[in-house]
């Protein structure tokens, strides 16, 4: 009788060093599933068996008949029966909203169903993946406003995949990241999908002397880590808005204005065949190097075995879209998300980007309003529909080896303002370490005829936050205010000379700041006024 044998410790270590991380972003219409491997620069999209309808693409659609199913048709599963645009109750779509937000006051069903209907769907994909992947973590994303009851549903939703590593990313701060946006940055998000507009500005974590965003573990060594005191550490939201119109209402539109009800032709209520087509239609009219009135043609079958026509030019599209009012709706959500954020003080120019994402961003009507509406803000190219879980594998810890800073380290700076020195945070306690890019300061003399410039670097004294003292005789826990003291390094200060003297308030010298692959950090630059360039040097190991 044959025996299987026993991996030995080469293949092991073969598994190990292929396993990689798989991104799961579900969308209320499409949900996008990509695999990152060490060895694999950029994120691959998935193929999945009878359930992606393009590389990487899931339809976010289960027809069930209970809650219990355990054979539902999924996605492109859906489309293929014809069911897509049924209104039975055995079709869930468009369910990811609802998880994590509050039920209904008169029902929790919905909540229910929308949760049991993601955790289907995200179980179906995890049993159709290529068996030649080596999966060591699992990453969702998930919406800001939510976050929490998201966090919860994916806890319980994990426990059943046979994974050791699950990390949790916000949507926004996976967005920018994926668009190649600095941590720290701000900027408008407008999220065109099947079934929703939404438009967001938001504040990315991170940033100069502030610890940059990173994947939030929920499992770790197989372990829960359900009560791990980890910050939430996603964007803050300063403005937002939305409304329930998206890419499937502008496919109804297209049909009704190819086959007005009026017209002996018209398809008194569109099937899924034909609403796919029009979908088609819509997507290949998106092509930006398209001719205006260039007319393409898609075919739907009928029921009756004929075939449906559908014609449409890009400028036809566009015209249906502004008689429809669309950009008059644009025009009031990016009002709405401008006066939000007015309230936290930033304004449209204090953007560093905006960038669309969901099938919808594709328009190109979308995309001119976008442009002309948000200027100078510069508008972001991502890929639409991948972007979000192409951010999330960069968010996430494992894809490439990084650590945490327990202490981080301060650099002591001339204040021109108060003539006094005081302590400028190069890199943070939190924050990953080797660095992404290079933390860049100008440095400036502080006196007449300065000949050179001390780098005093410091670390935070990190003392107990509480303390427990008596009032009253009972015991009372504390907490310590304002920011923690700084103690210099107890090793020989560095010190740069100056080509040309240096007078008060003068900037003189451009540094460049990063930490390497053991902690120790590295420093280069220039000199401002001769533009000659600052040998290389290691300052030190950061704890």
């Amino acid at each position: 009788m044959a025996v299987d044998q026993a991996p030995t410790d080469e293949q092991n270590l073969q598994v190990s060093e292929n396993a990689g991380t798989l991104a799961i972003d579900l969308g209320s219409t499409t949900t996008v599933v990509a695999f990152q491997g060490p060895q694999t620069p950029d994120p691959k999209l998935l193929e999945l068996e009878s359930i992606t309808r393009s590389p990487g693409q899931v339809p976010s659609l289960i027809w069930a008949q209970s809650q219990e199913d355990p054979n539902p048709l999924v996605g492109r599963q859906v489309l293929d029966a014809g069911l897509g645009d049924s209104d039975a109750p055995q079709l869930l779509r468009d369910f990811k909203r609802a998880i994590g937000a509050p039920a209904p006051l008169d029902s929790n069903q919905t909540s229910l169903s929308a949760e049991a209907a993601a955790e289907s769907l995200l179980l179906q994909i995890w049993k159709r993946l290529p068996t030649d992947l080596h999966i060591k973590r699992l990453v969702l994303t998930a919406p800001v406003e939510h976050y929490r009851g998201y966090r919860q549903w994916l806890l319980q939703a994990s426990q059943a995949l046979p994974i050791d590593e699950v990390a949790l990313v916000d949507e926004p701060t996976a967005a920018a990241l994926g668009a190649g946006l600095a941590p720290g940055s701000r900027l408008l998000v407008v999220d065109m999908g099947g079934s929703t507009i939404d438009l967001s500005i938001v504040a990315l974590e991170g940033g100069e002397g502030r610890a940059a965003p990173l994947a939030q573990l929920l499992r770790f060594g197989g372990q829960s880590l359900d009560n791990s005191r980890q910050t939430l550490r996603c964007a803050r939201v300063l403005g937002k808005a939305g409304l329930q119109l998206g890419g499937r209402d502008l496919d109804h539109w297209i049909v009704e204005y190819l086959h007005p009800s009026a017209d002996p032709t018209s398809i008194s209520k569109p099937t899924p065949a034909v609403l796919n087509a029009a979908e088609r239609l819509k997507c290949r009219l998106s092509d930006p190097t398209l001719a205006d009135r260039t007319v393409l043609t898609e075919f739907a079958a009928a029921d009756d075995g004929s075939q449906h026509e559908l014609r449409l030019s890009r400028h036809q599209l566009e015209t249906l879209l502004v008689e429809r009012g669309v950009l008059e709706v644009l025009d009031d959500l990016l009002e709405q998300t401008l006066a939000g954020a007015r309230q936290h003080s930033c304004q449209l120019e204090d953007l560093q980007g905006v960038l669309p994402v969901g099938g919808g961003a594709q328009l190109p009507l979308l995309r001119d309003w976008l442009s002309k509406r948000t200027r100078p803000v510069p508008l972001l190219s991502a890929p639409p529909v991948e972007a979000v879980a192409k951010g999330a594998l960069s968010l996430t810890p494992g894809v490439r080896v990084r650590d945490v800073l327990h202490r981080g380290v301060s650099l002591r700076c001339w204040d021109r303002r108060s003539g006094t020195h005081h302590w400028h945070p190069l890199f943070v306690a939190g924050q990953t370490w080797p660095s992404e890019s290079p933390l860049t300061l100008v440095l400036a003399a502080g006196r007449e005829d300065q000949s050179s410039i001390e780098l005093v670097l410091g670390e935070p004294d990190n003392k107990a936050r509480h303390d427990v003292v008596f009032r009253n005789g009972l015991p009372t826990v504390q907490e310590h205010q304002g920011t923690p003291e700084i103690k210099a390094w107890d090793q020989p200060v560095s010190s740069i000379a100056l080509d040309e003297p240096g007078s008060p308030g003068q900037d003189c010298l451009k540094l460049h700041f990063r930490l390497d692959d053991a902690a120790d950090l590295l420093m280069d630059g220039e000199d401002l006024r001769t533009g000659a360039a600052i040998e290389p040097r290691k300052l030190g190991r950061v704890r």
